[in-house]
C-alpha cells in the first residue's frame, strides 16, 4: 500500500493527516461474523462439501482461505476483487482468513476460473446444509417458497449473455427462491438472458420441495409466484408434493368473462367509495388436464365505472376465505425486498467474469454472505434491530475502528473510545456466545 506524505490542513495547520497509522482496521466488527460463522459451522460446511479441481503446483493461499477471504469482503462491502490489494495487510482481515497477508486481486480473480458445474452444485449442498440447521434451530412449523426471476446487467461480451425484452437490457435473467418468512436464501440459479420466466422452474424448485418433504415432515410448505410462473408442470409438482400454492394468473377473454359475469360493470351506488370484491370458482385452462380453484378479485376505484380483475390458481381449498388467500399472495412483495437487499447490499447481480460459470460462482458467492449475514441479523439481534438491512448493519456494526496490541500469546483488538455503538456491539458479540445450536 502506498504511503501518503503528511498533509497539512487548510482549516487547521496544526492538523497533519497521513496513512501510516499502523496495525490499524476499519473493519473490526468482521470479528462478530466470524465469531458467529464458527458457532454455526458456516466455513466448516463449505470446506467439507467444496472440492475444486486445483491444478496449482504451487501456490501461498488455499482454496479454503480464498473463500473465506472473498464472502468476507463481500459482507464488509468489497465487492471488487482488486480491494484485495489496499485490506492485504489489514489486521482484523488477516485473523479472520489465517494468513499473513490476503491474497491479491489475481489469485481472488483466478480462484473463480476453477468453479465447474460440480463444484456450483457442492455450494449448493452446503448451502442446504446449513439451512437446514438453521431451520432446526428456529423450529420452523411452515416454509413459503417465493419464485421470482430478475435481472443483471452485463456489459461487453459475457457468456451466454442476451437481449430481455421485459427488461429491455443486456445481461442474465437469474431465478431465485427466497422463504418468505425468514428471508433466507434458498437457492439462485443464474440463465442466459433471453428465456422465459418459468423456463426450468419445476427442475429448479424440485429438489428444493422433495428435500424439505424428506427432512422436516412436520414443516408445512407453501409456494408463491407471480404469472410469470402459471404453468401447469408447477401446479402438478406442487399437487403430488402436497405443497399449497397460489400463483397468479395471467387475463384472457375466457377468466375476464367469468369475472364480468359476477360483477358486471353496472353504475355504482357510490362513485366515491372504492368497491372491491372477492370470489371463488372452478377454472380450466386449455393446457390444463383437470380444472382448478382459481380466486377472482375485483376491484372498482373510487371514481371509476369498471372493475378491474385480477386472477390467483390455488389448491388452498375449504379453510381458507378467497380474501386470506389474495392476502396471503399480496404479502409476497416482501421478495423483492429481499431481492434489492441481495443486489444492492451483496451485489448478486455484478457479472464482471466473461466466463457464465464464474458468473453463477460468483452469485453463489453473493448467495452465501446474504445468509451468514441474516443469519447472524435474525439469531443474534436484539428483536428491534432483527429487520437491519446490511448498509445500516456495516455502519452500526462492521465498520468500527481499532487498533491492534500483541502482548505476549494474545492479540488485543482496541475498539476506539469514541464508537458509537457499542452497546449494541458488545450485545451481539454477547448473544452469539450465548446461542446454543446444537
Amino acid at each position: 500500500m502506498a504511503t501518503l506524505p503528511q498533509i497539512t490542513l487548510d482549516f487547521n495547520r496544526k492538523v497533519k493527516m497521513s496513512n501510516d497509522g499502523g496495525d490499524l482496521s476499519s473493519d473490526t466488527g468482521e470479528i462478530l461474523f466470524r465469531e458467529f460463522d464458527e458457532k454455526l459451522g458456516f466455513f466448516h460446511t463449505l470446506d467439507k462439501n467444496l472440492h475444486l479441481k486445483d491444478e496449482r503446483l504451487y501456490h501461498l493461499h488455499s482454496n479454503e482461505q480464498l473463500l473465506r477471504q472473498k464472502l468476507y469482503q463481500i459482507i464488509a462491502g468489497y465487492d471488487e476483487d482488486d480491494a484485495a490489494d489496499q485490506l492485504t495487510d489489514d489486521p482484523v482481515f488477516r485473523q479472520i482468513v489465517g494468513t499473513d497477508a490476503l491474497a491479491s486481486q489475481p489469485s481472488l480473480s483466478r480462484f473463480f476460473a476453477r468453479f465447474d458445474t460440480e463444484s456450483i452444485d457442492q455450494l449448493n449442498q452446503a448451502n442446504q446444509a446449513l439451512l437446514d440447521k438453521v431451520h432446526q434451530v428456529r423450529g420452523s412449523k411452515s416454509l413459503i417458497f417465493d419464485l421470482d426471476s430478475t435481472h443483471a446487467n452485463t456489459y461487453g461480451e459475457q457468456e451466454s449473455t442476451d437481449y430481455n425484452a421485459h427488461y429491455g437490457t443486456v445481461g442474465y435473467h437469474p431465478l431465485v427462491a427466497f422463504d418468505g418468512i425468514t428471508g433466507d436464501f434458498m437457492k439462485a440459479q443464474l440463465r442466459p438472458g433471453n428465456v422465459y420466466t418459468s423456463n426450468g422452474v419445476v427442475d429448479f424448485v424440485k429438489p428444493l420441495i422433495t428435500h424439505y418433504n424428506e427432512m422436516f415432515p412436520e414443516t408445512i410448505p407453501f409456494l408463491r409466484g407471480d404469472s410469470g410462473f402459471a404453468v401447469p408442470e408447477l401446479y402438478k409438482l406442487c399437487e403430488d408434493e402436497s405443497v399449497y400454492y397460489v400463483i397468479r394468473l395471467k387475463s384472457n377473454a375466457n377468466l375476464q368473462r367469468l369475472a364480468d359475469e359476477l360483477h358486471p360493470a353496472t353504475p355504482p351506488s357510490d362513485v366515491t367509495q372504492t368497491e372491491c370484491y372477492y370470489e371463488e370458482t372452478e377454472y380450466q385452462a386449455k393446457s390444463w388436464a383437470k380444472p382448478r380453484k382459481v380466486i377472482i378479485q375485483s376491484v372498482r376505484p373510487a371514481g371509476e365505472m369498471f372493475f378491474t380483475h385480477a386472477f390467483f390458481a390455488t389448491n388452498l381449498f375449504d379453510a381458507f376465505a378467497p380474501k386470506d388467500i389474495v392476502r396471503s399472495y399480496q404479502k409476497r412483495g416482501t421478495m423483492e425486498n429481499y431481492i434489492k437487499e441481495a443486489k444492492n447490499g451483496f451485489d448478486l447481480d455484478r457479472m464482471s467474469s466473461h466466463s457464465f460459470q464464474a458468473n453463477e460462482a460468483r452469485m453463489m458467492f453473493s448467495l452465501l454472505a446474504y445468509n451468514l449475514t441474516n443469519w447472524l441479523r435474525t439469531l443474534c439481534f436484539p428483536e428491534e434491530q432483527k429487520r437491519m438491512q446490511i448498509q445500516t448493519i456495516r455502519s452500526k456494526v462492521i465498520k468500527v475502528a481499532s487498533k491492534l496490541v500483541k502482548s505476549g500469546r494474545s492479540l488485543y483488538f482496541k475498539l476506539s473510545s469514541s464508537f458509537v455503538y457499542e452497546t449494541f456491539f458488545w450485545n451481539v458479540l454477547n448473544r452469539i456466545q450465548r446461542l446454543r445450536l446444537e
